[in-house]
Formats: C-alpha cells, structure tokens, sequence
C-alpha cells in the first residue's frame, strides 16, 4: 500500500504519551502543513494557538473535562479568525461583513478543521500521536478568556499531541459500502443499517446503574418525549444493559443535554463576536 494512505488507514487517537516534549523544530513542521492546507479562496480564516506552559495544560484539561490531557505534552487549539481580515479590511478601505454572516462562517469552520487534519496527518508522519478534542467548544469562553482571543475569534477544536507510549492499533469503522455514495444518496435498508452498526459496535453495552438510567431517561423525555422514555428503559430492562446508541446518545453525548446547551452555544458565539448568532 501506498505510504501516505496506510498513514491515513492506520490512524487512531493516541491518549497515552511519554514524557517527553516535542522539539520546536518538529512543532514548526506541524504548524508549517496546518498553514498550507487547503482553504477557500486561499483566505487562511483561522488562527493556531500553541499551548506548552504546564499550568495553561491543566487549565484546558480542566476546562474539557479529560484529565488525561494534563499530561500531554503539547496542545493546538484552532481556532475560526474572522478578527484578522476585518482589521485589514478597515485598514485598506474594504466592506466587511463575515462577522456578520453565516456563509463566512460556514467555510471559514471548514478551513479551520482542514488545517487542523492537516497538522494531525503530520504529527503521525512525524512520529507523534494526537487525538482531537471537541468539548473546547462548550468551554468558548473560558478558552477565549485564556487565549486572550479578541471578537471575532472562535475556538473550534484543539489536539493533543505527543510521542506515544504505545501506538495505538487501528479502530473500527463502518464499511465503505455505508458510508460513500454514488451520484445520488443511498438510505441503505433498515436489515443492512443495523447489520453495518452492529458488526461496528459488536460487544459494546454497559451494565445496568441507577444512575445511568436516569440519565437516559432524561435524555429520552427531552429529546422526545415521557413516552418515548418509558419504552427506552423498558427495551434496556429487558436486555439487562444499554446498547451501543442508548450509551453513546443517551449517556455519553447525551441528547438531551445538546438541546439544553443549545441556547447558551449561540450566546456564546455572539459574545466571541458573530452578530449572525444572535438572529
């Protein structure tokens, strides 16, 4: 197999590293494919925040909620840069609106994923590990508050990056046949769906807690409804635990909890300075 594509085949997330800092020599390599990644009308709406002082570490650990992040020895965080343009806008006498506008944000968000997979793809060819980490969203502000970001500046996603203990072995994932389309999109049948989502998710449930149940049920009633929960728990009773999309939907990205924080996200977002949010 090609080289690059058994590098991109291969790849899983690392959450386990030495102690043992990454040369600037080999961070001004990572951050040298970031910023040649593809972007729309080569604009580079993003901005890349490099994290190394331990106690900013324990902070965005904490913010995030994965302790084991405090112990990585270097962090990303990427972060949409509408601030940047509209300075030079100003400065040259230009109408600038992106700030404003869903559409700008729309691809500036792409390009700001795009360069943080480019920087993922090279830290594996570099030797190092990473793993992504969504939850910085949730933490804007806190983030934003540490960063010192100015309006117009969004924190996306941040990852972790390290030389790996032990390389982590390649994960499972849903067949080609699921997932690609030709022309047209295809709704595979219910038979094929489950079959596809069971062999991916073959072995994975989780006893019976109290607790858990709760949580699910919450999230059942806001997401749907007190019919809805009452049958959800009633299929995880008679199972004896929780299935693969009751753990990952119910209690780990919990439905409910999504629609709750909706209404804070765009507060958020139109605090970080996009005027869009709040319409």
């Amino acid at each position: 197999m090609n080289a690059t594509l058994k590098l991109l085949t291969d790849r899983a997330s690392c959450r386990v590293f030495k102690d043992k800092k990454v040369p600037p020599a080999v961070v001004a390599q990572l951050v040298e494919a970031g910023i040649h990644a593809p972007t729309g009308g080569n604009l580079q709406p993003y901005s890349i925040i490099k994290i190394e002082k331990p106690a900013a570490i324990k902070k965005l650990a904490k913010f995030c909620w994965q302790p084991f992040l405090a112990k990585v020895p270097l962090h990303f965080v990427f972060c949409v840069d509408l601030h940047r343009h509209k300075r030079w806008a100003r400065m040259e006498n230009a109408p600038y609106s992106a700030d404003r506008s869903l559409r700008p944000f729309w691809i500036a968000f792409q390009d700001t994923i795009i360069c943080a997979q480019n920087m993922c793809v090279a830290a594996d060819a570099l030797g190092l590990g990473s793993v992504y980490i969504g939850p910085v969203f949730d933490s804007m502000a806190q983030i934003r508050r540490m960063c010192r970001l100015p309006k117009g500046v969004v924190p996306a996603v941040s990852l972790a990056v390290g030389y790996p203990k032990i390389k982590p072995p390649r994960r499972k994932k849903l067949p080609a046949a699921l997932l690609a389309h030709s022309e047209v999109y295809r709704d595979a049948s219910d038979k094929e769906l489950l079959a596809a989502f069971r062999k991916r998710y073959e072995g994975v449930t989780e006893e019976i807690k109290a607790k858990d149940l709760k949580i699910l049920a919450d999230s059942c009633r806001v997401a749907h409804n007190a019919g809805f929960a009452e049958r959800c728990l009633k299929d995880v009773k008679a199972r004896g635990n929780f299935n693969a999309p009751q753990i990952i939907f119910g209690l780990h990205y919990r439905a409910g909890r999504m629609l709750r924080d909706t209404p804070k996200q765009l507060r958020m977002l139109k605090t970080a300075g996009l005027g869009w949010a709040a319409k």
